[in-house]
C-alpha cells in the first residue's frame, strides 16, 4: 500500500510506493538535529511528489539537497548519497530520506528510531 503524506500547508504533498521501514533515522549532524526530522529511506524511484517542494537547501559538501515548501518551511525530503553507516558511499548510489513525520496517519514519534552519528561522520 502506497505512503502519502505533505507538509503543514499541504502545498507539498507526496507518494511513496514501499513500506514504512521497521526503524526510521534521527541524524545528529547539525542541520538534521535542528530540523527534528525522522527518516524513512527509499530509492529515488519510489517518491512521487504531487507537488513539488520548491525549496532546495545545499550545505557542506553540496551533495545533500533538504527539499522544503517555501510556504509553510516545512523540510520533506532529503536527496543524498546511499551513505553506509560508518560513512562510506561507494560515489554513485544515492536515496531519499523522506521525513516520516509527515506521512497521513502515522505516529512517527511511536516508532522504533536508530540513531546515525551525522555529527561525527560528515
Amino acid at each position: 500500500m502506497p505512503i502519502t503524506g505533505s507538509c503543514r500547508c499541504g502545498k507539498t504533498s507526496f507518494r511513496i510506493d514501499g513500506e514504512i521501514p521497521p526503524a526510521l533515522t534521527r541524524c545528529t549532524c547539525s542541520f538534521c538535529a535542528k530540523l527534528g526530522a525522522l527518516w524513512a529511506y527509499y530509492p529515488p524511484e519510489k517518491l512521487f511528489p504531487s507537488a513539488a517542494a520548491d525549496g532546495n537547501y545545499l550545505w557542506n559538501t553540496r551533495q545533500v539537497g533538504h527539499h522544503f515548501c517555501t510556504a509553510c518551511g516545512i523540510g520533506v525530503y532529503a536527496d543524498s548519497p546511499a551513505f553506509e553507516p560508518n560513512g562510506h558511499w561507494d560515489g554513485h548510489t544515492r536515496r531519499i530520506g523522506v521525513n516520516a513525520r509527515l506521512f497521513d496517519n502515522f505516529d512517527a514519534a511511536g516508532a522504533p528510531v536508530t540513531v546515525i552519528d551525522g555529527k561525527n561522520l560528515w
